[in-house]
């Protein structure tokens, strides 16, 4: 990679959502950017590292030639100016480290849970703000390098709100554990894991009734979408109560 002057950092606060739409706000005020610049700065943060600018015009202009696809490319960052939003050198590009992204911040509190034990405070805190960014990435964009990031994130969300509804019913939070499960299913209605979460709080609360509702609610779910049964995890929580109830 050849060597650059990286330039002064941007002199006021720049954020990027990509969480639901596209969205840059400079000093709290939004910023319209070209379509073109916006997949441009998109695909950049989604990149951990510089990328090359002949791999970043092959994968955005993917129907054009080498020589059209590099000049979309000089296009797009040209139009990016004076905002500073993208660093370059002579072969590479990447998003200013300065920018606050909403999709790295919430990837980050995912990937806290799931790698730590957190206190059951932080976990109720982290679980909010996982429940309120609960929306897919760059909602109406169909290219398959978004396609790919939409569903690592929300594999990772998922995994970590699984975690953290689990540490809560360890702890004996139910309110909180009953919450995360309901934000779960309201999104995932087929996610076992968190119908497991709620069956096992209506357990523990002494509210059989409602955990056989849950139970028979998601079985019923289950058969009409995929004519499939649940799993014998789920069953087995039931079990001892299903005849008395019946």
């Amino acid at each position: 990679m050849t060597a650059s002057v990286i330039p002064e950092p941007v002199p006021q606060a720049v954020e990027l959502n990509l969480i639901r739409g596209f969205e840059v706000r400079c000093a709290g005020e939004a910023v319209t950017i070209p379509p073109s610049s916006q997949r441009l700065v998109s695909f950049l943060a989604f990149q951990s590292k510089p990328v090359g600018r002949a791999y970043i015009s092959g994968t955005l202009w993917l129907d054009a030639d080498e020589h059209h696809a590099s000049a979309s490319l000089r296009s797009a960052l040209w139009r990016l100016h004076p905002l500073d939003l993208v660093f370059a050198s002579n072969t590479h590009l990447w998003l200013n480290p300065c920018v606050e992204v909403d999709l790295r911040r919430a990837t980050g509190q995912a990937m806290g849970v799931l790698r730590t034990t957190s206190s059951d405070d932080t976990m109720v805190a982290t679980a909010r703000e996982l429940i309120d960014v609960g929306e897919d990435l760059l909602v109406g964009w169909y290219d398959d390098w978004v396609i790919v990031e939409r569903e690592r994130f929300r594999q990772l969300r998922l995994h970590a709100m699984d975690r953290i509804g689990e540490q809560l019913i360890e702890s004996g939070r139910c309110y909180d554990a009953l919450q995360v499960g309901l934000a779960v299913t309201t999104t995932e209605p087929l996610r076992e894991s968190a119908h497991r979460l709620l069956v096992r709080v209506h357990l523990m609360q002494g509210n059989v009734a409602e955990a056989i509702r849950q139970y028979d609610m998601y079985v019923a779910l289950l058969r009409e979408e995929m004519d499939v049964e649940p799993s014998s995890a789920i069953q087995a929580l039931v079990a001892p109560y299903m005849s008395g109830a019946r």
